[in-house]
């Protein structure tokens, strides 16, 4: 994937530089709590906000940029820069061209090991995450190491303009993002209030399989940037496309669970399986079009 060169997104956030979170009496477990609930159980994100500020006795801190980045440290600000820039200038130009509409950019933050959101506070450990509350993607580039160590994603398949090999392969590292990038796209057209109001009436097992089509949907969404992206800066070579299936197939439910545990339990499913998320990422990517990314209405 080449990706130097093109421009830097402004609308990037570096919390990597310390001010750990605090809350007085409340241990932060308990705020993650409140933010998994939420994340994987369909809690209302402005309610979990209220639960955590209700809670929270003390002020917490904000953290801060790094005042001194590694080389790598350095090259992952730029990474993630340049792909957010790649969402905002594609996405401006599909949403005039198939919508008739602008685009308004989320944001996305940077951080080391906890971060605060206004859908609560998170650890990195729980992997990158859009909160609709506040319009920005939150994400510890941490977790592409991750990525490959923990995962099993693959890295690199081919010549690479980043540094470091201990990692998923750049295009894995993008697909991520603009996954993420893709709910922000959900919440501005109004999917995910409508989602989020049918999980609330549905039973446990329906709000998962909602869920499911609303992550589906931004695997798609993630393919149609890519298929406009590539139209307008050929930034993709030979093995790209093969990392990001390797990373939907490794991130499927049913992959995830015989992993863990040596079996899958449709019913509790919240992402997708495998075949499903590499499906729609694909349907995306070949097709580029934002109206064949109708999870809701079409079989998965």
């Amino acid at each position: 994937m080449q990706w130097k060169g093109r421009r830097s997104s402004h609308n990037v956030e570096d919390r990597r530089g310390g001010g750990a979170a605090k809350a007085g009496g409340v241990s932060i477990l308990g705020l993650v709590v409140a933010f998994v609930a939420w994340k994987f159980f369909g809690v209302d994100p402005q309610q979990a906000y209220q639960t955590t500020k209700q809670v929270t006795q003390g002020q917490v801190s904000q953290a801060i940029g790094l005042e001194n980045p590694t080389p790598d440290q350095q090259e992952a600000m730029e990474f993630v820069s340049v792909v957010l820039a790649d969402t905002e200038d594609t996405w401006s130009q599909v949403f005039q061209q198939q919508l008739g509409q602008s685009y308004p950019p989320p944001k996305l933050v940077i951080f080391n090991g906890v971060v605060n959101s206004a859908c609560g506070t998170a650890q990195s450990a729980m992997g990158p995450f859009y909160c609709p509350a506040d319009q920005k993607v939150y994400i510890d580039t941490g977790f592409f190491k991750d990525m490959r160590s923990q995962m099993g994603i693959t890295g690199e398949q081919n010549a690479t303009q980043l540094s470091r090999n201990d990692q998923a392969g750049d295009f894995a590292q993008a697909y991520v993002i603009a996954h993420e990038v893709g709910h922000h796209i959900q919440t501005v057209l109004g999917i995910s209030s409508q989602v989020q109001q049918a999980r609330s009436q549905a039973s446990k097992a329906q709000g998962n399989a909602l869920s499911v089509r609303q992550e589906l949907q931004a695997d798609c969404l993630a393919g149609v940037w890519a298929y406009h992206n590539h139209q307008r800066t050929q930034f993709l070579e030979q093995g790209d496309i093969a990392e990001a299936m390797d990373a939907a197939h490794k991130i499927g439910d049913d992959y995830l669970q015989k992993k863990a545990q040596g079996y899958a339990v449709p019913d509790s499913f919240t992402h997708g399986t495998s075949a499903q998320r590499m499906k729609w990422f694909d349907i995306g990517w070949k097709g580029g079009q934002i109206n064949q990314c109708d999870t809701f209405n079409q079989p998965i």
